[in-house]
Formats: C-alpha cells, structure tokens, sequence
C-alpha cells in the first residue's frame, strides 16, 4: 500500500500548494475539483456500498447522534406504539394501522424480499400510486439492506427500465397491471421478481408474486439473517435512491443516507414545530409522487420522527378527489405543489362568480381585509381581522378540509405571486419551502413567524446556505451545506464533480439572493437563463409571472430568446382537464369563460382563440404583454413576439414534470416550427395603433 499512500500525500500536497496560490491571487473561481476518497473519509462517494463522513458539528442539531432508518423507526414505536401510523379507504370506511402492526410488517416485508434474493446495495423498484404497500416495500427495502428506489407512474416502459437497470433492481413492486407491462418489455440482468400489489394478476409468469404471496414469504422466514444486516448498517451509508426527473438529460441516482433521510426529518420537524403524538398527532394526505424526495420527506420520514399519522388519498387525487380526502381527514399539515393551490384558486374563483351580490360584497371585503392583515398586521383593528375570520375565513378552510391545518406548504416548482396573495387574501398564508433532491428535501422554510412574500424562508437549523459569485445586485448561484446534502450520484463522477465542490459545498445551479434578513428569494436557473445574441442574461421565469398575473387568461407561459435577437413567448389558456387521463381539453374553465366575456369575447374554447381567431382576446394578451414590458429593465428584457398555442401543457402531453415543473427542452422540441415561424417574420413593433403582433 505504499504507493498509495505516496499518491494520496502527493495529491494532498499538490491540493495545498493550489489553495496557497489561489489564497494569494485572491481568486473567486468555484473550489477545486473532487479527489479519490477513502471509504468513510470524504464527504462523497459515488458507489452503491460507499461510506461517507457526515458533516457533523460540536454544538446545536449538527451534534445530534447519527440514526439508521431502523433506530429511527424503533424509536418511534417504543415511544407511540399504539398510535394509527397509516390510514386508507376501502370502499368508503377508513382502516388504521398501528406504529406498532406498521414495524412489524415492514420487517415481514424485509424477509420477503431478502427470500427473493435482494442482494445488499441493490434496488428494489417501487412503481405505482401511494399506498400502504408503496410505504412497506420501501422501508422494507431498507431494513433488508438494498435500496429504496421510487419509480415515476409516469414513467415511460425504456425511462423505468433505465432506472430499474441503473440501480440493479433485484426485486420490482408493482402497482397494477399497467405498471407490471412497463417492466415486463425487456429483459433486466439483476431482476428475481416482480410483486404486483393491486389487483388480480392477469397471467402467471415464473417469479411474479401477488402482495398476499409475498408476505407469506417474510412470514414463513426467521429473523436471524435481517437481525444480522441490520445490526450492520450504518448511518453514513446509503438507503435510498431518488431518480431525477431528467427534465434536462438521463435520470440521475441521488444517493442519500440513512442520516440524511433520519437527520432532516429531525431538524425539519423541530424548525417547523411539528407535534409529538402523545400532545397532538400531526395528520398528513398523501397523495404527491413517492419517487420525489419532498413526499417521502412529508409523508413517511416526518410523520415517523413523531409519530405521525399518513393517510392515503385515492389514485385519481389530482384529478378531483383531493378535496374530498381533505374535508374527510382534515389534515393538521398540507404540501401542494403550486399547479394544486392554483387549481382550488379557479375553483374558488368559479364558484365566487356564481354568488349572491352581496355573498360577494362581503367576501371581497373579507379579502381585503385578510391580505392587509397577513402584509401587516400591526396596522390594521384586530375587530376587523375576527369578523372576517367568522364570517368567511372559517368557512373557506372549513370547505377546503383546511379547519385543521395550521400549516399550508407550497414547493417543487415556482408559484405565481397572484396565487400567494389570493391565498393570503384567506387568510390562508402559503409557506414556500426550497430545496431539491440532493439536500434530502428542504434548505429553507418560510413559517409563521418568519414570513415574506415570493421568498422561500430561512435556512434550517444546523444548514448553511451561501450565494457563489453574486453580481452587483446580489443575485449568484444558491450553495448548500449540512448533513442533509447527498452523498453523490451512482456511478455517475461527472456529475457528482459538478454539483459537489471540493469543500464539500452542494452547488443548486439555482440564482438567488438574499435580502438584509436572510429570506433567500429564487431568481432563476442557470440552465434556464437565456443569453440573446446581444449577450444579456435574463432569467425567464419573473418575466413569465408576471404576463400570468398580467393576463389571468394564461395558463402557462415560457419565454423563447436563447441566441435570438429578440424575446417571444409561448402561451397556452387556462382549459378544462380530462379527469381520466389528465389530458389538456379544448373547453375552457369557467373561470376563462367568464374572462373572455368581460373582455367582450364569446369565446368557449381554445381553438376559437388560438391563431389569431378572436382578435378581441389577442388585444387583451397584448394589453398585458404591454404592461409587463413597461416594467422591464432594459429593451432586451421585453416580450416583442408572442404566440398562443392549440394546447395547454400537461404531464400526459411531456410538457410537465411529475411535479408539474415546466420541461423546456421538451417544449423547444415539440414546438419548434412555431418558434422558427416566430422568429421567420419581420417583427413589426407593438404600438398602441397597432396591438397585434404580426401573424
């Protein structure tokens, strides 16, 4: 071993004399790149059986004592045992499970699948909606000693063999049989069985087990094997594997701890003041996808720090029976991603349109009186604020299933300002959180008493966040450091080199600031900054909001200028939704509706509006466009050329994300010859003689 210890000490010198140098020269430049690391050494690692040094401190949450999920998870059970764990419907009664029954199981799952063959660091797919059975498998997974690997539903057959390949899927569970199709189309080197945990199976092929045989299995098995890997594990190794949603390239396995997923739940639960079970149970809906990292947070990890109850919303949530679920459960807690909040706003709105004069003379005023309340409540009578409150903000939350909650979160992709102040307007305050994949879950979290609007809060306990070469406004890339940062990607050394400075800092890619207070407010992306021909920089998505919130018609809105001499935009209109496939319609919502006849449009549906065809509608666009072009700060940050489209985005159509996050590659791809046609004709400026850009 001399030689390597010869190659480490030179590499060490070498790293020294390069800091002296740029110490000296002052330089700004990102640190330098990662070198080999020692097992348990290094801060990263970018393989399956990896161990790292956890970012530990002397004092305050960074000194808390590293947990296994299995400590964790034991914990919990000595302490609230009897408390409901988990929830879910059949037919129309709600059945529980205990702290206790729920250990229980998943460890009856771990034997199962160490009986399939799971071999130590390897994944155990999970494809399919929330459910109990989605929760087992992972934690059993875990408890085995493999991977948890979360699959997006939406996943297309070769995107769900990529991840099932690129973990080395010994064992896949499946929800039905349209997922189990998916995976059956090709052949996966490290696959022993399949378990489908809905329905009946349609066919039996060697190695594809029902749930019921499945766990027969665990049950039949002793428990010396997983005591034994259990007992082994460790808190710097890794347990679970969160794929990209590879909006801008290959899926990327996110590697994190057992104490990234143990630590984050604990500092997170204390920061936003959740209960223990034996005060008062904190209720959860989980209904967001699994294979994202702020659901597994929320609805497993959370909950089981303290002892929490998750109850399960049905398959077709997003599609409208959401608001049922929350009106039965009321939970105490409530993440939505902003396409969710947005779409009770319409509702709301709808409905509101539709009531008595003075039913809406007094909700308005209820509004109104909220909004200033939430801006500044030292300023306004508390009389004002208790009557609004028992005349309309009870009822709202009441009707919403929000009575309860005393903490409404929004994250995973941006949120107008409009759907904030309308919220706020309820007295319903939507706290932003921010983080992504790679800091297990959350960096900051706005709470109630530390609130701004449009800022996604403070930093948590025991984390650091730092802004990386900030130009004169004080805007540069968002960096992350703590325990909640990963490990690094699987197999993957490009990556993890670019996302992982050598001081073992998370570079987001993200552009923020910070203001005097230390709220972080996000300003864009770097991947998404668009540079014109004349070499301005212009993040897209403040421009974007702002036509939005100009044109309440629009429903989404993406910024075209990368390499261009001027800026356009596409746009689509707010349209019904298939409530089976989720698929964008032609039909307006009611709320459009209503707009276009204010406006003086009689106009239903979108293919009457779209190409030009209501001339009355495009004025009003551009009306917008207009005053969202005054406000710009230099010519080349204006709208000159816009056009609307046939469709909305959508996540059957590829536009969005599983999370509802716009996948701009893919919408360069697919509307590519009308952005050609946009850039093809003589801009003809848009002057009030002449709204209309040119068709």
């Amino acid at each position: 071993c001399h030689w390597i210890k010869h190659w480490l000490y030179c590499h060490w010198m070498f790293d020294s004399i390069l800091m002296t140098i740029n110490g000296c020269l002052g330089a700004t430049a990102r640190p330098n790149s990662l070198s080999l690391p020692v097992k348990g050494t290094d801060l990263w690692t970018l393989h399956r059986d990896g161990e790292v040094k956890l970012r530990m401190g002397e004092s305050g949450p960074e000194a808390e004592p590293p947990l296994t999920v299995n400590q964790m998870f034991t914990s919990t059970v000595q302490r609230f045992g009897n408390y409901n764990a988990l929830g879910w419907k059949e037919g129309e009664q709600w059945k529980t499970m205990t702290y206790n029954d729920y250990y229980k199981t998943c460890r009856t799952a771990a034997k199962g699948f160490l009986k399939l063959g799971l071999e130590r660091y390897h994944g155990v797919g999970i494809l399919g909606f929330n459910s109990v059975e989605w929760f087992i498998a992972d934690i059993g997974a875990i408890l085995a000693g493999g991977f948890a690997v979360g699959i997006y539903t939406t996943n297309s057959p070769e995107a769900c063999q990529y991840v099932a390949e690129n973990c080395q899927a010994n064992i896949l569970v499946v929800e039905n049989h349209k997922q189990l199709q998916k995976i059956l189309q090709d052949k996966l080197p490290h696959l022993k069985a399949i378990i489908q945990y809905k329905d009946e199976l349609k066919e039996k092929k060697p190695n594809l087990y029902t749930w019921t045989e499945f766990m027969k299995l665990g049950r039949d098995e002793p428990d010396a094997q997983l005591d034994d890997i259990i007992s082994s594990q460790k808190p710097n190794q890794c347990c679970t594997l969160i794929y990209t949603s590879g909006t801008t390239g290959q899926p990327k396995g996110v590697m994190l701890s057992h104490d990234n997923l143990t630590w984050t739940a604990f500092v997170t639960g204390q920061d936003v003041s959740l209960t223990d079970a034996d005060k008062l149970q904190e209720v959860i809906v989980s209904y967001l996808p699994l294979s994202h990292i702020a659901a597994q947070m929320i609805d497993v990890w959370l909950p089981m720090k303290v002892g929490g109850v998750t109850y399960f919303a049905q398959p077709d949530a997003l599609k409208g029976s959401l608001a049922n679920t929350l009106r039965e459960i009321r939970p105490t807690a409530f993440m939505g991603v902003p396409r969710v909040w947005e779409k009770m706003q319409e509702k709301m709105k709808s409905i509101g349109a539709k009531s008595s004069t003075v039913r809406r003379k007094v909700a308005s005023w209820a509004k109104d009186v909220g909004l200033q309340t939430n801006l500044n409540k030292m300023e306004l009578k508390p009389l004002n604020y208790r009557l609004a409150k028992r005349l309309v903000f009870r009822k709202v939350r009441k009707a919403l299933g929000l009575d309860r909650c005393t903490r409404c979160y929004t994250g995973a992709a941006p949120i107008t300002k409009d759907t904030l102040e309308f919220f706020l307007s309820l007295d319903i305050p939507l706290f932003e959180l921010y983080g992504m994949s790679e800091s297990s879950g959350p960096q900051t979290i706005s709470l109630p008493d530390a609130f701004r609007l449009t800022s996604c809060g403070k930093v948590i306990p025991g984390c650091k966040t730092k802004i990386f070469n900030p130009d004169v406004d004080g805007n540069g890339e968002i960096c992350f450091w703590g325990r909640h940062v990963f490990m690094g990607y699987l197999n993957m050394p490009d990556k993890t080199e670019e996302a992982l400075d050598s001081d073992g800092w998370l570079h987001s890619g993200d552009l923020g600031k910070h203001d005097q207070d230390s709220f972080l407010f996000i300003t864009g992306r770097i991947k998404e900054l668009i540079i014109t021909a004349g070499g301005e920089n212009i993040p897209p998505v403040p421009i974007e909001d702002a036509v939005k919130e100009a044109v309440p018609l629009i429903s989404n809105a993406m910024l075209i200028g990368d390499k261009r001499k001027f800026l356009s935009m596409l746009l689509t209109i707010k349209c019904q939704v298939n409530n089976e496939t989720g698929a964008p319609e032609d039909e307006l919502t009611p709320e459009a509706v209503e707009l276009c006849s204010k406006l003086g449009s009689n106009s239903t549906r979108v293919s009457e509006i779209a190409g030009g065809r209501d001339r009355v509608v495009y004025a009003a666009i551009q009306e917008g466009i207009n005053r969202v072009n005054e406000k710009a700060t230099s010519n080349a940050q204006r709208i000159q050329k816009w056009t609307v489209l046939e469709k909305d985005f959508s996540i059957p159509g590829g536009e969005l994300g599983p999370t509802m996050k716009l996948k701009r590659p893919v919408v360069m791809k697919m509307c590519k010859d009308q952005i050609e046609n946009i850039y093809k004709e003589v801009l003809t400026p848009t002057t009030p003689d002449n709204p209309l850009p040119s068709k």
